[in-house]
């Protein structure tokens, strides 16, 4: 058998932050940036795998992956392939090169383009049909278990069924899709604050346990509460004395910002881009105020942002502690925009961002 390429894309989210993992709606964005696993057959049940083109190699054996939470790029790696083959798939040793051009630390998904595209490969190197939801599926429990981070489902998902020119809708407790058509002349700018942060090691963990500890107190009075997804903003108002502030406030984020997502989504449809802007900003200040996830390179990016003509909204988009903000902006002010948010945010904060306009691309495949 020749050697095989597999393709899958970062993702950038529109809109709909830390409610996936709520049972909430979300609304990501396959970019045209990915990571691309390279393979080739081998005759054992070795995966040899490197990354870049002067790293050695790592290797894991099929029979025997064992697991290192918290360790490095290959335990996503490990992961997808153990957690593939305890679902069922044998799978077949290969030499495995990895390539990316999704910044890391940026909340553009690396690790889920790196999880679907080696998860993709390696059940196509052996023979399986492919149920492009049930390996995002494998990908997410894969990072839970060998990376230590209790993600959502939402980048290993848009990275498997991301559509060229559109946004997708994704109702996270039912996985039920609704594909939104970015309008035409109008742009995604990706604005790289070249700060990072550590998912795993950082607050992530830590607001999901608060959203857990909020709906564990709400449950106690309304039964059929299951997931943040379930309560209502004046039923939380009705209970707030019952939560401490924080735990409140976290909860308060996740509620509005599923609403948020739903009126955005009508919005996108409608061509309605200065609401969806306007969700945008009010989404960004609920993760800032409320949820706490940002910084302040992250909110002078944003700032910087909606100071510019031809900007219809802005936000900080991934799990926060840094990373990357997006902007909505008219086309032909794309290119000067993306200057000035340089030239301002280089000013407030001494650090130069990198721009990455963003077209919306397909999600995983076989290209070679």
């Amino acid at each position: 058998m020749s050697v095989r390429a597999y393709r899958a894309p970062g993702r950038v989210n529109l809109i709909g932050e830390h409610t996936d993992y709520n049972d909430g709606f979300v609304m990501p964005i396959a970019i045209d940036r990915a990571t691309i696993a390279t393979m080739t057959p081998r005759g054992d049940r070795l995966i040899v795998a490197r990354t870049g083109r002067r790293s050695g190699a790592l290797t894991i054996s099929l029979d025997d992956p064992g697991a290192r939470p918290g360790g490095s790029w290959i335990e996503y790696l490990r992961g997808v392939a153990a957690i593939l083959e305890r679902r069922g798939h044998r799978l077949v040793g290969a030499d495995v090169a990895i390539e990316s051009d999704v910044p890391t630390g940026a909340g553009l998904s690396s690790s889920a383009a790196l999880e679907v595209s080696a998860g993709f490969g390696l059940l196509d190197l052996a023979g399986h049909t492919i149920d492009l939801t049930e390996l995002a599926l494998a990908c997410q429990q894969a990072e839970h278990e060998f990376v230590g981070t209790r993600c959502g489902l939402m980048d290993q998902f848009i990275a498997c069924h991301g559509r060229a020119g559109h946004a997708l809708m994704l109702d996270t407790r039912t996985l039920e899709p609704e594909w939104l058509p970015i309008p035409a002349g109008v742009r995604v700018l990706v604005c790289n604050s070249m700060t990072k942060h550590a998912h795993a090691t950082g607050g992530y963990n830590e607001r999901r346990a608060d959203c857990e500890a909020g709906v564990r107190t709400l449950a106690a009075r309304h039964p059929g509460v299951r997931a943040l997804r379930d309560v209502a903003i004046a039923d939380l108002e009705a209970q707030r004395d019952e939560l401490t502030d924080r735990v409140y406030r976290r909860c308060r984020h996740v509620i509005t910002e599923n609403a948020r997502v739903l009126r955005a989504a009508e919005a996108l449809a409608s061509g309605e881009l200065d609401v969806v802007g306007s969700l945008m900003v009010a989404s960004h200040a609920s993760l800032r105020d409320d949820f706490e996830v940002t910084t302040p390179e992250i909110d002078a990016l944003v700032d910087a942002a909606l100071g510019c003509e031809g900007v219809y909204g802005a936000r900080m988009t991934g799990g926060g502690f840094g990373g990357c903000t997006i902007a909505l902006v008219d086309e032909p002010s794309a290119e000067a925009v993306a200057g000035d948010v340089q030239q301002r945010y280089r000013a407030a904060t001494g650090l130069r961002a990198e721009i990455y306009p963003c077209t919306p691309s397909a999600g995983v495949g076989r290209i070679a």
